[in-house]
């Protein structure tokens, strides 16, 4: 067994633990966090160390990142290349019961729990978040850090960006594309492309108003009717 070294203690470590614990892979010797209050603690039996660079300490250990957020996962795989940690040191987290075809990839750090189905050609990046239940169909091409939470179904052929989230039962119609860091809403059904950096919700899914942008809206409209 190789020993394995989460970062990040999240809600996702508890999951991504518990798919390690049904393998015979890895075995997960101890959690890093920057968070002085985690230091001594433990996350369902498993110590918190210290901060991340304790990886140092361990240097045949395998790592994974486990942040929720895929922003801050590119942040935290930034600060480990900087230390010298290469994509060597990276896991892939699969579930035990997921089938990866031979022609589908999945990328160095990833994370893919329960109930997941990637059908053919389907390519995830490097530390890829994809949660329970979720539906990849054939093409989908997944770019680094992208987050599909659980529930997401990809018609074929759909891009996703890299560090774009994609809510919880959200559904994308086939050879639509996400961009970079774009946000798509719980139970939103896209049917056109999605631009960088936007939010979008609803069914169909359309680009939300920004919360400033609303209060404005409300304050003008208050000042009318007196």
């Amino acid at each position: 067994m190789t020993d394995l070294l989460l970062v990040g203690a999240s809600g996702l470590a508890r999951e991504a633990l518990n798919v390690v614990r049904a393998s015979l892979e890895f075995r997960v010797i101890g959690i890093l966090d920057d968070n002085e209050g985690r230091y001594g603690t433990t996350i369902d039996g498993v110590g918190v160390l210290g901060a991340l660079s304790l990886v140092h300490e361990h240097p045949s250990a395998s790592l994974v990142i486990c942040v929720g957020r895929g922003t801050h996962r590119a942040l935290i795989d930034e600060r480990l290349r900087r230390i010298g940690v290469t994509d060597k040191r990276y896991a892939r987290v699969i579930h035990s019961a997921v089938d990866v075809p031979r022609d589908c990839h999945v990328g160095a750090g990833s994370i893919v729990l329960a109930g997941v189905v990637l059908t053919s050609g389907v390519i995830l990046g490097r530390h890829v978040v994809v949660m329970p239940n979720a539906t990849l169909t054939h093409g989908n091409r997944v770019e680094s850090f992208a987050t599909l939470c659980a529930g997401v179904t990809l018609g074929g052929g759909v891009r996703v960006a890299e560090e774009a989230y994609l809510g919880m039962n959200s559904a994308v119609r086939e050879r639509v594309r996400i961009g970079r860091r774009a946000t798509l809403g719980m139970g939103a059904a896209l049917l056109h492309d999605l631009p960088a950096g936007e939010t979008w919700v609803g069914v169909p899914a359309a680009r939300a108003l920004a919360p400033v942008v609303q209060s404005k809206r409300l304050t003008e409209a208050e000042s009318r009717s007196r």
